[in-house]
Formats: structure tokens, C-alpha cells, sequence
């Protein structure tokens, strides 16, 4: 939209209203009924236009499930979010590929019988072997029909990816481990070592590939130590240095001799002899000593003893060995008190934490620690919640806190309505006892996140809610095309504009019949 008064007056003259002032634009029903049968009026939307359509309305929460099927295969956006059976069973059965492809990569809500049904349901063994490599690897639950039936599927790519699948009965990957392809022996091993008999072990440890005998070497030497002549023989890469009980004369020359690359390996071995972990500790190089700093086995004394790099501004995972004792409140206690951030903020990654480790952490030096207790840890304090609300507008894991949980305070929010910090202003509008007039001149704002917060309330006059759609700043634009108060005159004339077609299609205001009728248009034009 073009910016000004003009355009704005403009706009609404074309749509046959009148804004005088501050005036609430005022709609009856007779005419909403006009403005919405006028959307229709005409030569249909054009394939760009439906397209934008399509996005819009696959996002509205107003479309009832019955219209929603009728987007499968028309927008990318619907399979993404959580969505009743009807409508998964509809996708399963979509005849584009893409479709179901996208259902088995994407969607919340698919059952193990829904998963059969689907991956069983292909007869393309390549769009089969899709499917069946997104189960694996979003560890799904399958039938125990679909089980046997993709075990023995002609495929060995199917077969490899079936021994992936986490609730794969053991019979299966017994008969799996003796497979005529060794793609499908090899994952085997990794996968199922523990459950195999020993002469099949022993086939394997001598298999004729050398992949499947890496797999089952590195499978093997899981709880028995691997000797030097072993590991030099075999090209077993950095697995066996990480993960495997190596022999002491191994470990201690990889420990002195090996490069920096294979030292921080050897430091992530949670087999390695005490003494060598001390040598470790000491090495001259950062990189291995960060590493070793890590260590679960330390005690907290002994990582405040090691020199370690560490940048506050990095993007570090929670530590799994932290995130493994999270419900083991003595342990939290203690490591809640270590001199490594990153365990810090690992702790403070726990939904719930006593409440002598959260006062240490609400106070943290390092303020992703606070972030990360914020964010995650139901027992995080109000003062903190403000505190962390000042300066984080939050992450794509936690898209709303934390802003949305639940200690967040409500009642008292109206001391900051003059606040010289826009983040801290907006939050009035959340107190009870704020007001639409409070609204009104927050819609005036003359910061964009205000004005934003403005365009969002229920309580905005019909008459700001246009005002906005002129608002320099797309992202208020946007929010005023799907406020529920806009005129539905005015919301015709945005849908029908490539500019603001798809954020007006998500406006819930639009009645049952008009989405009914736009999905039967956009299917026209696909």
C-alpha cells in the first residue's frame, strides 16, 4: 500500500466507508453481507491472487476442518501445524506426492496405523523409501504388519531404513543382520549388536564388506577394550576414539602422541582412565582442554582447575549428560554451582528445579543462563521474567517467552504505560485494568513494537484498525489486515490486492460461506 493520509482515505472512499477522526467505522449486517458477495463480483482471482489466498487462509484458525482439506496441495503452510484426523487422512490419500511426502516430514498428529498405511500405501518404492527414511528418522511407532512387511520389502534401502525404526521387534533385525545386502547388515550392527547371537556377531566381524565389519568392530569394542593392533588394522575413524574402551597403551598414546583432532576425540571417551583425563586436562593446546572440561566424570572442583576456552556469544546445545539428571534435584544443586557456563546453562534448561537452584541461577553472571531459565523452567521467578522480557524477543525454539509463561505478571503491568522502553510500554496493555483507550493511543505510538501490540488487541477501534493498514512498518500493516474488527469492505478490498491478499486471508472475520467459496476459487485456478 502506498503511504499517507491519501492513500488511507482513498482506500476507504473505494470501499464506500467514511473515517472522520477517531470515529469508530461501524458496519450492519446488510452490509457485510453486500461487501462479502462483492468479493465475487467479477472475472475469479488470478493464479497469483489465489495462490496468496491459499497461504492465508491455510493459517487461519477460523477455517473449519471440513474447508480445510480443500487446501491440501494448494499450500505448503497447512501440513506444518497440528491437524485433526479427517484432515490427515485426507492428505494420505492425496494423489500429489508432494502432499503426503510433506504430511510424513512434517506433521504432529500421524498415528502408527495412519504411518503404515501411508508408507504401505506407495507404490513407488523410491517415494516408499522416503516415507519410510522420515519415520526412522522421526522415531515413529509403526504397525507390526508394517514392520514385517517393510523388513522384507525388495528394497535394501527400504530394508536398511526399517532397521532404523526404533520399535523394530528383534526377530526382524536378527533376520536383518544376515541380509543378502550389506547396506542393510551394516546398520544392523550399529543398531542391534546387543540382541544378535554370537555366531551372527562373528559372521559379521568377518563379513566380507568392509563397512559391516567396521560397524561390527566398533559394535564389538562397545564393553570390551580395543586393542592397538585393532585399531591401527581397520579405518575405524573418530567413532572408536569418542566412544570405545580402548586398551591402556592405545589410549595413552593417542593421549601423548595423537594429533589435535584425535586428542579432542580421546577427551570425549567416557572410558578413559582417570589419569589420562588429568594428562588431557593439562594439554597444551585450548581446544582439547575445553573439551575435557566437559567431562560428566569431573567433579566441579577439578573443571575449575582447567584452563578452558569458552565464547559467551556461541551457540552451544544443552549437555546431555546435564539434561539426563535433570530430574535428580542433588545433582542440579551441585552443578548449578559450576565455574562452566555451559553446564550453568544446561541446568537451567530443567522444566522444574528447587527453589534454592533457581535463585542461584535468576541471579547467573551469564545472562543465557537467565535466558535459558526463563525459557524453560517452570519455576522461574516474575522479577526475572520482566527482567529477561527487557532485552530477549525470543528464540525460534521458544517463540513467546517469556512473555508466555505462565509466572509472567499481568497485574501491575500498567506502572510501565509511560516507560521510556517500547518492549517494557507495550506490556500495559496486558495489565486488567488497561483500557480501550489505552489502546487507542498506543495505536498512535511512535514506536512500531507499540503500535504492533496495538494492532494485536481485541479492543482496537474498527476505525484504528484501517488507520494501521497505513502504518509505515509492514509488520503492523500486516496485523491490522487481521484484526477482527476491520470492515469487511475494507478487508474485500485487501483480499483482493496481491500486496495484502494473504495477510487479510487469515483475518477471521471472514464468514463460512465466503472461505467456502474462495477455496472452491482457488481450486479452479490451480
Amino acid at each position: 500500500m502506498t503511504g499517507g493520509r491519501d492513500a488511507l482515505a482513498e482506500l476507504l472512499q473505494r470501499a464506500g466507508l467514511e473515517l472522520a477522526g477517531d470515529r469508530r467505522v461501524e458496519e450492519v449486517l446488510p452490509q457485510r453481507g453486500a461487501a462479502w458477495a462483492s468479493l465475487f463480483r467479477g472475472p475469479g482471482p488470478s493464479k497469483r491472487l489465489s495462490e496468496l489466498w491459499a497461504h492465508g487462509l491455510a493459517l487461519n484458525p477460523a477455517v473449519p476442518d471440513e474447508l480445510r482439506v480443500g487446501l491440501l496441495g494448494l499450500s505448503h503452510h497447512l501440513l506444518w501445524h497440528p491437524l485433526p484426523t479427517a484432515v490427515v487422512e485426507a492428505a494420505m490419500a492425496h494423489p500429489q506426492w508432494k502432499v503426503r511426502q510433506l504430511l510424513a516430514e512434517a506433521q504432529p498428529n500421524i498415528t502408527a496405523d495412519q504411518w503404515s498405511r501411508l508408507i504401505l500405501g506407495e507404490q513407488d518404492t523410491r517415494h516408499r523409501w522416503i516415507l519410510t527414511l522420515l519415520a526412522a528418522d522421526r522415531r515413529a511407532q509403526l504397525t507390526d504388519t508394517a514392520y514385517e512387511q517393510l523388513a522384507a520389502d525388495p528394497s535394501a534401502r527400504i530394508r536398511a531404513e526399517a532397521a532404523r525404526l526404533p520399535e523394530l521387534p528383534v526377530p526382524l533385525l536378527t533376520v536383518l543382520a544376515t541380509d543378502t545386502d550389506p547396506s542393510v547388515r551394516a546398520v544392523v550392527c550399529e543398531r542391534a549388536w546387543p540382541q544378535l547371537d554370537s555366531r551372527t556377531r562373528h559372521a559379521l566381524l568377518g563379513d566380507a564388506d568392509g563397512k559391516v565389519r567396521t560397524e561390527a568392530l566398533l559394535s564389538h569394542h562397545q564393553d570390551r577394550p580395543m586393542p592397538r593392533e585393532v585399531f591401527d588394522s581397520e579405518d575405524l575413524g573418530d567413532r572408536a576414539v569418542k566412544a570405545c574402551p580402548l586398551e591402556r597403551d592405545l589410549a595413552e598414546h593417542l593421549a601423548r602422541h595423537a594429533d589435535r583432532a584425535q586428542r579432542c576425540d580421546l577427551a570425549l571417551n567416557p572410558h578413559l582412565d582417570a589419569d589420562l583425563v588429568a594428562l588431557l586436562a593439562q594439554d597444551s593446546d585450548a581446544g582439547v582442554r575445553s573439551v575435557v572440561a566437559l567431562r560428566p566424570d569431573l567433579t566441579e572442583e577439578q573443571r575449575a582447575g582447567i584452563h578452558f576456552d569458552f565464547d559467551p556469544g556461541g551457540h552451544y546445545s544443552p549437555l546431555r549428560w546435564v539434561v539426563a539428571l535433570h530430574g535428580d534435584f542433588d545433582a542440579m544443586r551441585r552443578l548449578a554451582a559450576s565455574s562452566h557456563p555451559l553446564v550453568r546453562r544446561s541446568v537451567a534448561r530443567a522444566r522444574r528445579l528447587p527453589a534454592d537452584v533457581v535463585e542461584v541461577l535468576a541471579r547467573d553472571e551469564d545472562r543465557v543462563v537467565r535466558l535459558f531459565l526463563a525459557e524453560s523452567c517452570d519455576d522461574a521467578p516474575a522479577d526475572l521474567l520482566v527482567e529477561v522480557w527487557r532485552w530477549w524477543t525470543g528464540s525460534l525454539g521458544f517463540p513467546d517467552r517469556p512473555h508466555s509463561h505462565p509466572n509472567f505478571p499481568r497485574a501491575g503491568l500498567l506502572q510501565y504505560a509511560d516507560d521510556p522502553s517500547p518492549r517494557m510500554r507495550r506490556l500495559a496493555l496486558d495489565d486488567p485494568q488497561s483500557t480501550a483507550e489505552l489502546v487507542e493511543r498506543f495505536s498512535r505510538d511512535a514506536d512500531e513494537e507499540v503500535r504492533l501490540r496495538a494492532a494485536t488487541d481485541p479492543r482496537l477501534s474498527a476505525a484504528s484498525a484501517v488507520r494501521l493498514l497505513d502504518d509505515p512498518h509492514e509488520r503492523v500493516r500486516n496485523a491490522a489486515a487481521r484484526h477482527p474488527r476491520l470492515p469487511a469492505r475494507v478487508l474485500v478490498r485487501l483480499l483482493r490486492d496481491t500486496g495484502t491478499a494473504q495477510e487479510s486471508a487469515r483475518n477471521p472475520l471472514l464468514p463460512a460461506r465466503t472461505l467456502r467459496r474462495m477455496i472452491e476459487l482457488i481450486q479452479l485456478s490451480a
